[in-house]
């Protein structure tokens, strides 16, 4: 993608020649990218700086990128989140979205492929800024699309860019079945197993945020998707 202003991308990575490597690749390609050795440097930087995405190392010294990623989610819900890892465990593929990552790439991996998923990351970001504000009623609940919140009264959640996404999908197709390879091409751009299962994860997440309101609920629609009833 053209870069018209210049990205700022916080890296953390423990291994001394990936990280150098990575750094001068990305800088290349005219993102402008901070290196930090552990968890903990990086969340000082975190808290110095403005960053448009994150790229974290699972396994790193003094302060993990799991538990990394978790307190930049305290102070910014919505930067993007890539996860690096030599590990392949389903388990922590899970967590990792859990916590709220955007994607995650297991090592050894192709520069280009993660060039790609950091430009289809920042095209998702970038199209959802360029569209008019957008507010759905959901039952007693309010839904903010460009602001990503979601609210009832008092009781505010700021959503992840995927919870976002996901629920704008839902409710663009309200009452009617949202075919769930449909919603992982549209958000994840890959329909394979991991994709799944993190949509899954999500979907559970968007059932708490409604628990509260009886007139609205996201359905299980058996072999196809899912339905959001309104």
């Amino acid at each position: 993608m053209a870069k018209s202003a210049k990205i700022k991308i916080l890296l953390a990575e423990d291994d001394e020649n990936l990280g150098n490597l990575l750094k001068h690749y990305l800088k290349a390609k005219l993102y402008e990218t901070d290196l930090f050795e552990d968890g903990k440097k990086a969340i000082e930087g975190f808290r110095k700086n403005s960053y448009d995405l994150c790229i974290l190392d699972v396994m790193m010294p003094i302060k993990d990128g799991f538990t990394l990623a978790q307190e930049i989610r305290t102070i910014n819900k919505v930067v993007p989140i890539i996860f690096l890892t030599a590990r392949s465990m389903k388990e922590d593929v899970l967590e990792g979205f859990m916590i709220g990552a955007d994607d995650y790439i297991t090592k050894p991996f192709n520069m280009d492929e993660l060039l790609f998923r950091i430009d289809a990351i920042l095209r998702r970001v970038k199209s959802k800024e360029s569209f008019a504000p957008q507010v759905y009623m959901l039952g007693k609940y309010t839904f903010d699309v460009q602001k990503q919140v979601l609210q009832c009264n008092d009781i505010s959640y700021k959503l992840t860019t995927k919870e976002s996404e996901l629920l704008k999908l839902l409710c663009d197709n309200a009452n009617k079945i949202l075919e769930r390879n449909f919603a992982l091409k549209s958000i994840w751009e890959d329909d394979n197993y991991f994709n799944a299962r993190s949509m899954d994860v999500y979907i559970t997440k968007l059932r708490k945020y409604l628990k509260d309101e009886p007139a609205v609920e996201i359905l299980n629609v058996h072999g196809r998707g899912f339905k959001l009833v309104v």
